[in-house]
């Protein structure tokens, strides 16, 4: 593991995917291997990482050879990652993990222009294909732009930063990240927490850019699809709105969300087989000391859980 990237929460992540000799596990968000490498490292496993960033990928490739084999890197979506394996030759693992978000180095390249701390171009795409955040603000209608920055960033002045986008555009195409900073600081102040004003926004356009909703959503998909019975999920989450959609389809596919009222009566067919079982029902914390030491993790909620022997649910399960 890179000394200047641990990933959060490793060791929870680790004892909830509970890695065993001859296992099959899949790191969803390889970025710099920090998972991956911990689970080979647990025990004599195999482990498929998947990546659509071609810097992990080549970052990937150089690793795995240290692994004789047990690490292979695959480029694309989590979201695929069933047609993935199945590519690959395996069609059951016995573990799947989930890093959400953007990764450290992602944000410390100033040319990927995720970062408002640096200027570089406005980009913020995790794979080098499709529309980039300048495509997006540039491009836009205002209320679109005004909905993304306040559903994805919940910020308040959403609507004042579409306006001033536009009004910018009009004359200056906004194609760096810091005349994007420029124009958020002119309308937004920096609150007492000292956060600063551009985060929110920087954090929507990046969700939008890379559908990283949509990717969850079909991720949680294919990890029920191509878990084993007894395979663990463990998902870390940064993002209120991940974190939400992660225990809504945990609590859904666990049967954790209730039958309805005792006094009516019983509807069999309402809902499919639970698929899942909660091995903690609440979202696992990290401990104090990575919080202080670590800003990043202060945000992090892990969840875990377990697959049984019922059918995968429907692609239209409604999470």
């Amino acid at each position: 593991m890179t000394a200047d990237h641990i990933p959060v929460m490793i060791k929870e992540v680790i004892d909830g995917l509970a890695p065993r000799d001859g296992g099959i596990y899949v790191d969803g968000t390889f970025g710099r291997g920090g998972y991956s490498q911990a689970i080979l490292e647990t025990a004599a496993t195999q482990v498929f990482g998947i990546d659509r960033d071609p810097a992990a990928i080549t970052f990937g490739a150089e690793l795995s050879s240290k692994y004789d084999g047990r690490l292979t890197v695959l480029e694309g979506c989590f979201g695929d990652m069933a047609s993935l394996m199945a590519d690959a030759g395996v069609t059951k693992v016995d573990g799947v993990t989930l890093d959400l978000g953007v990764s450290s180095p992602q944000i410390d390249d100033p040319v990927r222009g995720f970062s408002f701390r640096f200027d570089g171009p406005l980009d913020m795409r995790m794979a080098d294909e499709g529309p980039t955040a300048a495509d997006f603000v540039n491009q836009a209608p205002e209320e679109e732009i005004a909905d993304v920055i306040y559903h994805y960033g919940e910020e308040r002045y959403a609507r004042r930063i579409a306006r001033a986008i536009v009004e910018t555009r009009e004359d200056n195409p906004i194609l760096t990240t810091s005349h994007l900073v420029e124009i958020i600081h002119r309308i937004v102040r920096r609150s007492k927490d000292g956060i600063n004003p551009a985060t929110r926004t920087f954090m929507a356009l990046r969700i939008q850019v890379n559908d990283e909703l949509g990717e969850l959503e079909r991720g949680l998909i294919g990890a029920e699809q191509i878990l084993a019975p007894g395979g663990r999920l463990a998902v870390v989450s940064f993002h209120s709105l991940e974190d939400r959609k992660v225990k809504s389809f945990l609590h859904e596919h666990s049967g954790a969300t209730g039958r309805g009222s005792r006094h009516l009566p019983e509807l069999p067919d309402a809902a499919p087989i639970p698929s899942f079982s909660l091995l903690k029902r609440g979202a696992i914390k990290p401990g104090k000391d990575e919080a202080s030491q670590n800003p990043r993790a202060r945000s992090a909620r892990l969840r875990v859980a377990e697959r049984n022997d019922a059918s995968a649910w429907s692609n239209n399960s409604g999470i």
